[in-house]
């Protein structure tokens, strides 16, 4: 059975693509609802490209990836300016992102000196 770790980069690829023409063409998802609801948006996207490219692409040249425009020319053509509610909810949203990053922090830390290794290395 395949796993995150274990699927094909290219079948991963194409996935992203997907979901980056996706977003490209509903412009009518507003960065700010997809926060509220998921917890990242095309910016998230485009900084993740950013990380990922160790320093290959810049965070413009990144987001411009995922936006298929420069970010401020999407921001003039298609973003709406945000409710009190989409920025509550939003800020809500993210506080569950850190609690999440706070979790998976600690479970970094613990497993190295809690477990011996022939339990954490692979095909240990």
């Amino acid at each position: 059975m395949a796993t995150l770790e274990t699927l094909d980069d290219a079948i991963a690829a194409q996935a992203f693509r997907r979901l980056v023409r996706h977003l490209r063409h509903r412009t009518d998802a507003q960065n700010v609802d997809l926060m509220g609801l998921a917890g990242f948006c095309r910016n998230c996207l485009g900084d993740w490209v950013h990380e990922a490219s160790k320093g290959a692409y810049d965070k413009a040249a990144a987001r411009e990836i995922v936006y298929g425009m420069p970010h401020e020319a999407w921001k003039a053509r298609y973003q709406i300016e945000a409710t009190p509610e989409q920025l509550e909810r939003m800020a809500e949203s993210l506080t569950r992102n850190h609690r999440e990053e706070m979790l998976d922090d600690a479970l970094d830390d613990s497993f190295p000196a809690s477990d011996p290794p022939s339990m954490t290395a692979p095909n240990g």
